[in-house]
């Protein structure tokens, strides 16, 4: 990964930057605040920030873990600079973040991996931020409570799960596509959510109001069959438990996740160096390998063996990935939470 200090100038001069080691030493000195997940899957992140610390002594990275709207709403109310410095987000939020202005364009010369990218990853960040990795929405199920396991999406609505379906709430990306996979499957779109409506109510669905949450009920054996993050199955599977994946037909969902710089970061070439990172080969092996299991957005990464119940690893499978219109969502996306948590009384 390219974290020396001979890169690390290369890059802010290449920006046109004047750099000196005064300049060096002030960065060096700062915290970075990076906004990461809960769990076992912001290691990747701890990982890299540690990589961060040596390479530059007296820079603290500090990870806060957090799927709250509490963190857009303290970066909003912020007068000045930003509390945070860096954050994910999945393709829904990264629009409302571009249109909310809480993010910054990014300049490509301050990120020396910029070209090892896939090349229509890019398009998706609409300039804002690096692609990261991503993650598929499929179902898993506990097979202790599963005699039958689902293989698609219809397969949801089979006799033998009546009473056992778990769904997630439409605040979270996880419920958003959710929601808009059975709406075209059942002959909508992201423009008509109705049959997919319809559809999510002949379940009679217990619901969880997050995608963690949904995991444990899982876990816990409280729902028996869900659609779920691939990641959040994975980390289950890893710990002994009996949660099983499924890449449903006719294709699992695919969300890029994209990390970009805060607007008002005290540390913005340590936000470059972090965001730089993340699409850095040794970065994508490892996130893409146990437990972790996130999709590759940098050519020439292998999917790793263990990954591959959880992740695309054929050109097949890669072709059968689902996508979102997210634009045609996000206008109504607080009416289709409001909605959710009125029909499914959450």
């Amino acid at each position: 990964m390219k974290l020396s200090r001979r890169a690390f100038g290369k890059t802010l001069l290449g920006a046109g930057a004047a750099l000196s080691m005064p300049n060096i030493v002030r960065a060096q000195s700062q915290e970075l605040i990076v906004i990461s997940y809960g769990g076992a899957l912001q290691e990747p992140h701890r990982w890299l920030g540690d990589q961060l610390q040596q390479e530059f002594p007296g820079l603290t990275v500090r990870l806060v873990p957090s799927e709250s709207q509490d963190i857009v709403a303290q970066i909003k109310a912020a007068q000045g600079f930003s509390p945070y410095d860096v954050m994910p987000n999945g393709e829904p939020p990264h629009l409302i973040a571009q249109r909310d202005g809480y993010i910054q364009q990014l300049d490509p010369s301050t990120i020396d991996n910029y070209e090892n990218v896939v090349p229509e990853f890019w398009e998706k960040t609409s300039g804002f931020g690096v692609p990261a990795t991503f993650s598929l929405i499929g179902i898993a199920y506990n097979e202790e409570m599963v005699e039958t396991p689902p293989t698609s999406w219809a397969d949801l609505w089979n006799e033998e799960y009546a009473g056992m379906v778990g769904l997630c709430r439409t605040s979270s990306n996880l419920g958003l596509g959710t929601l808009a996979v059975v709406s075209k499957i059942f002959g909508g779109s992201e423009e008509n959510l109705e049959p997919g409506w319809e559809k999510l109510k002949e379940l009679n669905p217990i619901a969880g109001r997050s995608p963690r949450i949904l995991a444990q009920m899982l876990e816990r054996g409280e729902i028996g069959v869900t659609p779920l993050w691939n990641n959040d199955a994975a980390v289950a599977a890893e710990r002994g438990l009996p949660i099983k994946f499924v890449k449903p037909d006719p294709g699992p969902v695919a969300i890029l996740s994209m990390m970009s710089e805060i607007t008002g970061t005290r540390v913005p070439e340590m936000a470059h160096r972090f965001m730089d990172g993340v699409i850095s080969t040794e970065y994508q092996e490892m996130a893409a390998d146990s437990p972790y299991f996130f999709g590759v957005t940098v050519q020439g990464v292998s999917v790793p063996e263990a990954a591959r119940p959880y992740t695309p690893s054929t050109p097949e499978e890669v072709a059968n990935l689902q996508t979102v219109n997210w634009d045609a969502i996000v206008a109504v996306r607080p009416q289709l939470v409001e909605r959710f948590d009125r029909e499914f009384a959450v």
